[in-house]
């Protein structure tokens, strides 16, 4: 059951590791005879299918989800561990796609127009005034 993340990219079965464990979500009673929670792992250090660039971008941009070059994702929200794994599979593609995504074009910054700068300090002047009203009047 190979990973398709977009039509260039499929991750081969064989890159792919499964490990289940009992799960704390939903499911009653079943759930304390069951492993249906789905731990999914792909090492994109030592995946054959991506090229040096796609690796340089992956690493750098799920840095924080990396433990020595390995991506884990899990899913326990279903009973059954089939749908897990489907889950778990979607979250991994879901994921892999985001960090091959194409940066954003930098913002380049502006000046905020003159009405803008207008209603900006009238609505300031707007807020004084409501809190100004609330305060107890002076003692004479």
């Amino acid at each position: 059951m190979d990973l398709e993340v977009s039509p260039a990219l499929t991750i081969p079965e064989r890159e792919l590791g499964w490990r289940f464990s009992r799960s704390s979500g939903p499911g009653g009673q079943h759930v304390n005879t069951s492993d249906s929670r789905v731990e999914l792992f792909w090492n994109i250090t030592e995946s054959t299918v991506l090229s040096a660039d796609q690796r340089m971008l992956l690493l750098t941009r799920l840095e924080h989800r990396l433990v020595a070059g390995v991506v884990t994702v899990a899913a326990s929200e279903q009973r059954s561990q089939l749908r897990n794994r489907e889950s778990a599979l979607r979250k991994l593609a879901d994921l892999v796609t985001a960090g091959l995504e194409p940066e954003a074009p930098a913002r380049r910054p502006t000046k905020p127009t003159r009405g803008s700068a207008r209603r900006h300090l009238a609505v300031k002047q707007q807020r004084s005034a409501t809190k100004r009203n609330r305060q107890r009047p002076p003692a004479e």
